[in-house]
C-alpha cells in the first residue's frame, strides 16, 4: 500500500514558478514508478512526467518537456515537481501517482497506476 499526499499548489503569475510535493507512506514506495497528472474542469486526467523508482530515468508529455522537472528522494519518500514558466493553460488539478509495477516503465496511461494522492490546485493567471 502507498498513501500519498500532495502539497503546494497554488496562485501563480503566468511565467512564475510552482514547485509540488508528493510525501508517501508506504514501503512500496521505493520500488514504485512515480508520475505526475494533472486534470482540468471538462477534461480528461493528462499524463505530465514519470520518473523510476531510483531516479535514473525519466520521461515528459511534450507539453510539459524543458517546462517542468520530475525528481524523487527515496529517503524521504517524497516525490516532486518542478514547474517553470508556467501558462494559463497549465490550470488544473496536479496529482501524484505510484506504480508498482516496474513493466509499466513508459506507459502514459492513468490506469496503469494503483495509487493516487487528492490532488492539488494550481491556478495560473493571465
Amino acid at each position: 500500500q502507498v498513501h500519498l499526499v500532495e502539497s503546494g499548489g497554488g496562485l501563480v503569475q503566468a511565467g512564475g514558478s510552482l514547485s509540488l510535493s508528493c510525501a508517501a507512506s508506504g514501503r512500496t514506495f521505493t520500488s514504485a514508478i512515480m508520475g505526475w497528472f494533472r486534470q482540468a474542469p471538462g477534461t480528461e486526467r493528462e499524463f505530465l512526467t514519470a520518473i523510476s523508482w531510483n531516479g535514473g530515468s525519466t520521461y515528459y508529455a511534450d507539453s510539459v518537456k524543458a517546462r517542468f522537472t520530475i525528481s524523487r528522494d527515496n529517503a524521504k519518500k517524497t516525490v516532486y515537481l518542478q514547474m517553470n514558466s508556467l501558462k494559463p493553460e497549465d490550470t488544473a488539478v496536479y496529482y501524484c501517482a505510484a506504480d508498482r509495477n516496474p513493466s509499466g516503465w513508459g506507459s502514459r496511461n492513468a490506469n496503469d497506476y494503483d495509487y493516487w494522492g487528492q490532488g492539488t490546485q494550481v491556478t495560473v493567471s493571465s
